[in-house]
């Protein structure tokens, strides 16, 4: 049972949990060494905005890096791909390059003559099980190094450092946090919609690194990041009794988060993972409860016969968001911390579910449903400024790349039959401002995803 749209007399709704893992650096992880000394001027001054970017494309060069291969190749192909799929970029086709792999500092001729802003070259060299990962960006147009790093780290971790290359492209060209060192985490589906298989799921943004974190032999629903980047938090129908879980995603293992008094719905953790806000429902009411950690205790924020569902704190820690049916339908109501101060923030057609606060703190994400028909949107936390991003049959459950960005959300198709033959729910990212929507690849059907945040370095 996920937190769908429902109408208020089927409102069984179960929100997202909040998740973390443990970052990919260990003893002998990546070390990065500066190749090039930017002045502070020119080091804060991005090459292209990004509102002209949506429009017209950066056109990059991006070079095989030279030396040890596959690893040269390989690196580049990731870094094309992360940087195309933003739809920022326009890398340019190889076989138009009149120069492979600089070693030294480039013809920019060349480079200006087959319409290239910005070069990107590397060289990979390896020794033993370690490698060294350099590369540099040029301002083809100025004629100059703008970026150069090196990373030097086990060959294990090769498709990392191209996330990490493409991140700090990203961050120099265009004056934003990148998001390509990330993974999603979210619920793999499988058989008839009468009798979905549920499992956890996790993988890099791109898709690559795939694997399940749970078996299947019992639903699995709502995986978020704890802070930390360490763990997951889920819900877990083990035995048909809803737990939630921490899952230590490296090594799968996994203990009980508590046993809260009545049915749980939609926890999160707080900003700085020493509590979980959730919904409870007790005597057939549903509110919002805050939970420490490390004490157990709880404390309750709202109170009164309404659902009062899907809290999400700011990324603060200083207000709450959630949805609930006080006014008579579902809207989004933000209130403080300590649950004074509640107002009502959603008054378009339609009922809004599965808040979430970007990281950025300036927007907040929304499932809405009128006459039929679901968006994925934004608004302000004050309500200003709605934008609906993305409309179809039934899309839901929205959840933001960590520079606020980019977001992630899923989308049905229409059920053939009864039974749900015909069904399938896929995964998708769009840009805030409802630019370049894309599928992202995984093995079977998903939903529910959560974006992580990026992974400590």
């Amino acid at each position: 049972m996920t937190n769908r749209i429902l109408p208020p007399e089927a409102c069984e709704s179960l929100e997202r949990i909040a998740l973390s893992r443990r970052a990919l650096l260990a003893a002998g992880g990546i070390v990065a060494t500066t190749l090039v000394q930017e002045a502070a001027a020119q080091a804060q001054r991005p090459v292209i905005d990004i509102t002209r970017a949506r429009t017209d494309p950066l056109p990059i060069a991006i070079t095989d890096f030279a030396g040890a291969q596959p690893w040269g190749a390989q690196v580049a192909q990731v870094i094309t791909a992360n940087l195309a799929r933003s739809g920022l970029f326009r890398p340019i086709d190889r076989r138009a390059f009149l120069q492979e792999s600089p070693d030294a500092t480039p013809r920019f001729a060349e480079w200006r003559v087959i319409g290239a802003q910005a070069l990107v070259s590397g060289r990979v060299d390896q020794q033993g099980d370690r490698l060294r990962v350099e590369f540099r960006l040029w301002d083809v147009l100025a004629g100059t190094q703008i970026k150069g790093t090196a990373y030097t780290t086990q060959t294990a971790n090769w498709r990392r450092i191209a996330h990490i290359c493409s991140d700090a492209i990203y961050e120099r060209l265009l004056g934003e946090k990148g998001y390509f060192d990330t993974r999603i985490v979210y619920v793999s589906e499988a058989g008839p919609r009468d009798r979905r298989i549920r499992r956890l799921a996790i993988m890099d943004q791109d898709g690559e690194n795939h694997r399940f974190l749970t078996d299947g032999a019992w639903a699995a629903l709502t995986p978020r990041f704890h802070p930390n980047t360490r763990e997951i938090a889920y819900m877990s129908y083990f035995r048909n009794e809803p737990r939630v879980y921490l899952m230590d995603v490296d090594t799968r293992r996994e203990a009980l988060l508590g046993n809260f008094p009545g049915m749980t719905l939609s926890p999160r953790f707080s900003p700085d993972g020493n509590s979980v806000i959730l919904s409870a429902i007790r005597g057939g009411d549903a509110n919002i409860f805050v939970v420490d950690l490390r004490t157990r205790r709880e404390r309750q924020l709202t109170s009164g016969p309404a659902l009062d569902v899907s809290p999400c704190f700011s990324p603060d820690g200083q207000w709450v968001v959630f949805n609930s049916d006080r006014g008579g339908d579902q809207q989004l109501y933000v209130m403080d911390a300590d649950g004074g101060n509640v107002r009502r923030i959603s008054f378009g057609q339609g009922r809004y579910a599965t808040p979430v606060w970007s990281p950025r703190g300036d927007l907040i994400a929304f499932t809405r449903l009128t006459r039929g028909t679901f968006a994925i949107g934004v608004m302000r936390p004050d309500g200003s400024g709605e934008r609906i991003l993305s409309e179809g049959w039934q899309m839901e459950g929205p959840t933001f790349a960590p520079n606020g960005r980019v977001l992630a959300f899923w989308r049905e198709t229409r059920a053939q039959d009864a039974r749900g033959a015909g069904y399938s729910s896929r995964l998708a990212s769009i840009d805030i401002t409802g630019f370049n929507e894309r599928a992202l690849p995984t093995p079977a059907d998903a939903s529910d995803p959560a974006w992580s945040p990026l992974i400590p370095g």
